[in-house]
């Protein structure tokens, strides 16, 4: 599988960059090409210009590269990758703005989806993306997320997204819940059983 990894923490050697790594060698274990889209690394900038705005909804869509050719590398990223895996932290509920500005400016009409913005079913404009993943941490117990919140960022992230790739795609969630307060072997469990699961993937 060519398996695009986009992860978005500022934090260049704490716990979410071991995360980055241990989902990248273990797909990289299970014989996966992998490309690293680091988005806080490469200083991405998360906010939809004026133009890109006005544009939007333009058929047929111009070349959001034409518009900021700091979008080429990203929009090419996502046009090769047969799996797309989402590395981050959970804050207020959802993913750090630096990726939700990602999937703002890159997963666009004309990228990610065509059809009427303006109502009726979309066609999906990456049939072959066949997997979407996410390996987070989030401050709260898994029951709170769950139960309480209502796992907002896992529908955010996977089911919003899931019309713009294959039908049938497959989805991997794995979240490390009440990161704040685990232990130093816990947080190794996590690790392991990503690094372990990125390298069944399939």
């Amino acid at each position: 599988m060519r398996l695009l990894v986009v992860h978005a923490h500022p934090v260049p050697d704490g716990f979410g960059a071991a995360l980055r790594d241990a989902a990248v060698a273990g797909a990289r274990e299970g014989g996966h090409e992998v490309r690293l889209l680091d988005l806080y690394a490469e200083g991405f900038d998360p906010r939809l210009s004026t133009e890109e705005r006005r544009t939007y909804e333009l058929q047929p869509p111009p070349d959001p590269a034409a518009l900021d050719a700091a979008l080429g590398p990203h929009l090419e990223a996502l046009r090769w990758a047969e799996g797309v895996l989402l590395v981050h932290p959970t804050w207020w509920m959802g993913p750090p703005a630096i990726l939700k500005g990602w999937i703002d400016r890159v997963w666009r009409p004309g990228v990610a989806f065509h059809g009427d913005l303006r109502g009726g079913p979309i066609r999906p404009g990456l049939p072959g993306v066949r997997l979407l993943g996410v390996v987070t941490t989030t401050g709260s117990p898994w029951w709170v997320y769950a139960l309480v919140m209502g796992s907002p960022g896992r529908k955010l992230l996977l089911r919003a997204l899931r019309p713009c790739v294959a039908r049938g795609a497959r989805s991997l969630w794995l979240a490390l819940h009440d990161v704040d307060r685990s232990t130093p072997a816990a947080r190794a469990r996590f690790l392991a059983r990503v690094r372990a699961r990125m390298a069944r993937l399939r």
